[in-house]
């Protein structure tokens, strides 16, 4: 591929006060860092829940756990960009923090770009997590394309970015909070293991009796018989589900489906994620038109005999995901068969009061999925500007 020109690159867009200014340059990465030696201490265990400094190690989240070990800590150099060698996530961190494991690269800029500004660039097009790869020797041969430092023009780029991450920031706040909301009143709700009686009931049902103890099985069909699969339909294997949402469907013909392709479903079913349930990729059906998707053997499929939004909320709930656990065969994938999923026992009430709680918690789950969509308007709003702050086109 041709290199363009230095000081010849213009992106589609820049702001009015830069428009007549010079093109940006270009240059590796190595060329633009220095990296940051490890602290004294690299924190592999005994992470705190609460403490003066945050530990940050690669995981997607922010902070790992928390510490009071001074001698763990980095306090100046601010702010530096953190990159997962294994997990390519990247963190720009504004406060002293701990380093929390092992394969993570910490630098800052030099003086050509602003830390910053590199951050929001390296974002744009992030490296992709490969196995068995050195991802921060592919990092660093990257090619970073930046206006001169001292016109401003990096400055207010990264400031108009990192105010739609200050949004998201906010909004994913907001999500965490309801979703911490629905588990705590869940726990309300449900009774705990080996009890009939939630610690909350609604009004009209506080007089009413304990709740019944059943198996599964006596609540719900479990891999109904299904009728002869239709010419096309959409397949949904256990990677389509992701948190109670279908990711991604795949039409396919009949005579080209996988073997595994045999659960028919129907409005109303709940696909129980047999492989690593404790994920919690399951998902409620209810589709637009009926009798056009097919589930993997991978997932149970349950067909409730009372409420079916409330036989998916309770498959949900802690004391059911520990008793699935208990019973699953299996260390690196660990599953659980039909026959013993039909045997656990949950704790119901009458179906009025499954009515009242399930409607309650689909509530819940609307305002976490509206504020779901809120986010991942935002994150596409951000991906689109880059791609017009951050796409180049040559001078003639």
């Amino acid at each position: 591929m041709r290199r363009k020109a230095a000081g010849k690159l213009k992106p589609k867009l820049r702001f009015p006060e830069f428009r007549g200014a010079p093109g940006w340059k270009e240059k590796e990465l190595v060329g633009l860092i220095f990296t940051i030696t490890p602290p004294q201490k690299i924190l592999t265990s005994q992470y705190l829940d609460i403490g003066s400094y945050p530990i940050v190690d690669q995981s997607q989240g922010f902070i790992a756990g928390w510490t009071d070990d001074d001698s763990a800590v980095i306090k100046s150099g601010f702010p530096l960009i953190v990159f997962g060698d294994h997990t390519c996530v990247l963190k720009i961190i504004n406060q002293p923090f701990a380093q929390g494991a092992d394969g993570i690269k910490i630098f800052r800029a030099n003086s050509n770009v602003s830390t910053s500004y590199l951050y929001q660039f390296l974002q744009f097009k992030p490296v992709k997590m490969e196995e068995y790869k050195r991802h921060f020797s592919i990092l660093k041969s990257r090619n970073i394309f930046y206006p001169d430092e001292k016109s401003g023009e990096q400055q207010k780029i990264a400031d108009c970015l990192s105010s739609i991450d200050e949004l998201i920031e906010t909004q994913t706040k907001k999500l965490d909070n309801l979703k911490v909301h629905k588990k705590g009143l869940m726990q309300q709700l449900f009774p705990l293991e080996g009890e009939t009686l939630p610690k909350l009931r609604f009004p009209e049902f506080q007089t009413a009796r304990p709740w019944d103890e059943k198996r599964l099985s006596d609540i719900c069909s479990i891999n109904p018989s299904s009728e002869r699969l239709p010419e096309s339909f959409f397949y949904i294997d256990l990677e389509s589900v992701i948190d109670g949402k279908l990711a991604s469907k795949t039409k396919i013909y009949r005579e080209y489906a996988p073997s595994r392709a045999q659960r028919l479903l129907k409005n109303g079913d709940v696909i129980y994620q047999t492989v690593r349930p404790y994920q919690k990729n399951n998902f409620f059906c209810d589709f637009d038109v009926e009798n056009e998707f097919v589930a993997s053997t991978g997932y149970a499929q349950l067909r409730a005999y009372g409420c079916c939004i409330f036989l998916y909320q309770i498959i949900h709930t802690d004391a059911f995901v520990n008793k699935v656990i208990t019973k699953c065969s299996g260390s690196n994938y660990p599953a659980i068969n039909a026959s013993d999923l039909a045997e656990i026992n949950v704790a119901i009430p009458h179906l009025s009061e499954q009515q009242k709680i399930a409607d309650c918690l689909s509530f819940i789950d609307e305002l976490i999925g509206a504020q779901t969509q809120k986010l991942e308007q935002l994150k596409a709003q951000k991906k689109g500007l880059m791609q017009q702050l951050f796409h180049f086109s040559e001078e003639k």
